[in-house]
Order: C-alpha cells, then structure tokens, then sequence
C-alpha cells in the first residue's frame, strides 16, 4: 500500500446482537431510528475509508415489528455502503422443564455463519485492510481467528449494554465499547422524515420508536 493511500475499513454489525443490547436498556432505545453508516464513519480515523457496513440480520414474522424493521432497512439502504444481509427467522417450540408446557417462540438462523463468511471472504480477497466486527457473540471467533491468519487486522466493538470476555482476549486492541460514545449515536440518528431516492416517497421514524426519544427516560 502506497504511504497516501487510506485504509479500507469494512464494518460487520451482528444486528441481532447490536438490536438487542439497544433494547435492554430504556436509555438505548431512543437510537433504534439509526443511520448505521454515519455511526461508524464516525469512528474512522484520518487514515481510513469506511467502503462498507455489513449489516446482518432476519425478517421478522410480527407484523408491526415487520413495518419498523422495513422502515429501518429502507432508511439505511440510501447509502450504498450500506449492505444488509439477511438469514432466516424461525419459529421454535420449547418445552419447560417445569410444567411442561410448550412455549412458541422464534429463533433467528444463519447469521453467524453468515457473517463469519464474510469476515473470512473478505480478508483473503483483500477487499478490506482493516475488519471492524460488532458483535458480542463468541461464535465469531473461528472466523476472527482465520483473517488474522490471513493478516487481516481485526478489531471488536461491543453494542451497548453486550460484552464478551472471549471476545474481549482475542481482540488486536482493546475492545472499543459503544455504550461510551452515546453522543455518537446522538448525531447519527436520522430526521424524522427521511426523503427516499424513489419519487415523491418519504419515510418516517415509527410512532413507537419516536416516543423513545421523546421521553424522560
């Protein structure tokens, strides 16, 4: 690489991951209307590009949980460094142990592999000098172990409210934990009204969500 040319930096983010560590705390709510790709740009440094977001996650089968994923998916997907890859969402029955009922739930499938994939594609195709993984989920160390095999330098950043002490140890630094950048997602969150690239269609921040922001909490 030539001493003026930048680094290129490819972000993964396990949505799973970062959604539900936004969820488990009322605090972290207000940030769901998020632009993923202005976050992170956020995070480069002088000598970097961000060339792309690697978001991975599922559809949900709830339907109004559907329109706000939709509505999110959408908004973010005007930018082309934006890319969302999606795995499946599964229903799941669970017996308890205790009274032996069936509980109905659902499981989200493939994006682990999914996203390690990537993180192994990507560094031995030399599509990126620098991973950032986003996830606190020790699965993704196989992969992680695997690109820097291929010299491929890999850093970790917790969502709020997730860690991994695994994960932490097999960092090449130590783990950037998002949680203190609140600000960051402060700015990076889009206008209510996002203008769409398609004619006369505007977007708007779920009601649900926007009641996040506006309360106390």
């Amino acid at each position: 690489m030539e001493p003026h040319e930048k680094h290129r930096v490819i972000v993964y983010v396990d949505g799973f991951n970062f959604y539900y560590g936004l969820k488990s705390s009322v605090r972290w709510k207000k940030y769901y209307w998020l632009d993923i790709v202005k976050l992170f740009e956020s995070f480069m440094r002088p000598n970097q590009e961000l060339v792309a977001v690697k978001y991975f996650s599922a559809r949900t089968n709830d339907l109004e949980q559907s329109r706000r994923q939709n509505a999110f998916f959408q908004a973010n997907q005007e930018n082309p460094k934006f890319h969302l890859v999606l795995g499946k969402y599964l229903k799941k029955s669970i017996t308890c142990f205790n009274c032996g009922n069936i509980i109905h739930t659902h499981e989200e499938k493939e994006t682990d592999v999914r996203i390690a994939t990537q993180i192994v594609a990507d560094a031995y195709e030399k599509n990126c000098d620098v991973a950032i993984v986003v996830s606190a989920d020790s699965d993704m160390i196989p992969a992680i172990e695997i690109a820097t095999q291929a010299r491929q330098r890999v850093f970790v950043y917790f969502p709020p409210n997730q860690y991994s002490s695994n994960l932490a140890s097999i960092s090449i630094s130590h783990p950037i934990h998002l949680e203190r950048y609140e600000k960051r997602f402060r700015d990076a969150l889009f206008p209510d009204t996002v203008h769409l690239s398609l004619p006369d269609f505007d977007l708007c921040i779920p009601q649900r969500w926007k009641l996040h922001q506006t309360s106390r909490n």
